[in-house]
C-alpha cells in the first residue's frame, strides 16, 4: 500500500520542515537506498516509495537530525536517527513518526 513520516520537533512544538529522509530495504545482510526527499512545510513525507508498491521485508528510515539542527543553529547529540521497521502486511499504510529533540528522539507505529 503506502508509506509515509512524519517528524515533529518537540523542543518547538513544531512540524520539522526540511529534514532529509532516506528510505532503504534489507537485502541479505544489507541495506539497499531506494529513495531520498524531505520533509515538507508540516514535517511529513508522503512519497518515498515513489511508484513504487510497498511490499514485505524490513526497511530503515535514516533522518539527517544534525543537518536540521545545524542549520538553524542548535547543537544536537544525534547526527542522525535512524528507524528499522518491518512490514508484515504489506496492503496496510505504514506511517512511521519521529519526535525529535536536540538531545533525544523517539518514535512509534502510526496510523
Amino acid at each position: 500500500m503506502s508509506l509515509s513520516t512524519h517528524v515533529l520537533d518537540t523542543s518547538t512544538g513544531l512540524p520539522a520542515a526540511g529534514v532529509s529522509v532516506t528510505l532503504a530495504v534489507r537485502d541479505g545482510d544489507r541495506f539497499v537506498e531506494l529513495s531520498r526527499g524531505e520533509t515538507d512545510a508540516d514535517g511529513r513525507n508522503r512519497t518515498l516509495l515513489g511508484a513504487r508498491a510497498l511490499a514485505v521485508g524490513v526497511y530503515r528510515l535514516e533522518f539527517d537530525t544534525g543537518a536540521y539542527f545545524a542549520a538553524r543553529g542548535i547543537d544536537a547529540f544525534y547526527p542522525r536517527a535512524v528507524i528499522e521497521f518491518e512490514v508484515r502486511d504489506a496492503a496496510r499504510h505504514h506511517h512511521v513518526p519521529l519526535l525529535l529533540a536536540p538531545y533525544g528522539y523517539s518514535t512509534y507505529r502510526g496510523s
